[in-house]
């Protein structure tokens, strides 16, 4: 269904997010990559469930963006992923980077923390949790990359930072921080660091304290600061 996508968006996102991609939900490469996602669903068990593809554009309406947090693919287990990106439902196991950024949180800012998989509680304060890719075969990460994903969400970046002030962009490994170009640096906070994955987790993102250079700068400009505790 060519306006499959475009159909999902509209009936699932915040609507103050329409106008700002509307060029996108009606571009050709968006309809080609509605029917790859259909297609897909045809022979494979795709995650997440089509109805938290966009949950993130739910989660967090464009008037609240205060912070982004990008991440590549959704999780490829049964069950995992959600829509936010490296959330999962709070039934889940929780995954390796979640468990580390989790760790990270609480050497940053003193706390109780709960470490539910779930992030919902941050997206609905403002974090934008975005995946580069927003769709996954079980079991094939990486297998719905350079379909079309990417170039929507790369305009995500790029017209918040044209549209909104003030932002802080936590890219978290190499993949993210590539997408630095698409962020005007004199009008937001970029934030880089090694990837929360226990792989690279040592090499940068441990000591990074990211979540209280965050809520220093939302203070600075006279934001209200994210409560990374619930």
């Amino acid at each position: 269904m060519p306006g499959m996508l475009r159909q999902l968006f509209e009936k699932t996102a915040n609507n103050d997010w329409l106008h700002l991609l509307h060029n996108e939900l009606n571009a050709e490469y968006f309809h080609a990559l509605g029917a790859f996602v259909n297609e897909q669903r045809l022979t494979n068990e795709v995650f997440p469930a089509e109805e938290n593809i966009f949950r993130a554009f739910s989660k967090t309406p464009l008037t609240q963006v205060k912070v982004v947090i990008l991440g590549q693919d959704p999780y490829h287990g049964p069950n995992q992923a959600n829509g936010l990106a490296f959330s999962v439902s709070n039934n889940m196991k929780l995954p390796p980077s979640l468990k580390n950024i989790y760790k990270e949180l609480q050497h940053d800012i003193s706390g109780q923390f709960y470490q539910l998989g779930d992030l919902t509680p941050w997206a609905e304060q403002g974090v934008l949790l975005l995946n580069a890719t927003l769709t996954v075969n079980k079991s094939k990460p990486g297998s719905h990359q350079k379909q079309g994903w990417e170039r929507f969400t790369d305009v995500v970046i790029q017209q918040l930072s044209h549209e909104k002030q003030d932002i802080v962009f936590l890219l978290w490994g190499n993949y993210a921080r590539a997408k630095k170009v698409f962020i005007d640096q004199t009008k937001h906070l970029v934030l880089e660091a090694a990837h929360p994955s226990p792989f690279s987790a040592y090499n940068g993102f441990f000591g990074s304290n990211h979540f209280s250079k965050t809520n220093e700068y939302l203070r600075k400009h006279g934001k209200s600061e994210i409560n990374w505790c619930t």
